[in-house]
């Protein structure tokens, strides 16, 4: 399943006004990590869609939003909920540490 890529441009209609949590992942092609856990956030996304949107921002062709977020290093997923950042994770991690993760916003 492919996540939904947001942009500059939807990412106020797409993440902040979602009546549900959201998880951006912030990735760039050329970044290994971030193709690393892709696979992961797919699965989660699968398991938990009802819970928990799960979309994909490319920094390299969205520089306003992720740097709006200050985001520095990628991976960088972002959870946004009510318009607001309330929960970041940096770094890969396995599938398991992302839901460990996320257990405030998804039933496991």
């Amino acid at each position: 399943m492919a996540l939904k890529a947001v942009t500059d441009t939807s990412f106020d209609e797409d993440v902040l006004t979602s009546d549900k949590p959201v998880l951006v992942d912030f990735w760039a092609e050329w970044c290994g990590p971030c193709r690393q856990i892709a696979p992961s956030l797919e699965a989660i996304a699968a398991e938990h869609g009802d819970q928990i949107e799960i979309v994909k921002l490319n920094i390299d062709q969205n520089p306003a939003t992720a740097a709006k977020y200050g985001i520095m290093s990628i991976p960088t997923m972002t959870v946004f909920l009510g318009g607001e950042a309330v929960k970041t994770i940096v770094g890969a991690k396995p599938k398991a540490a992302i839901e460990r993760d996320l257990a405030e916003f998804i039933q496991v």
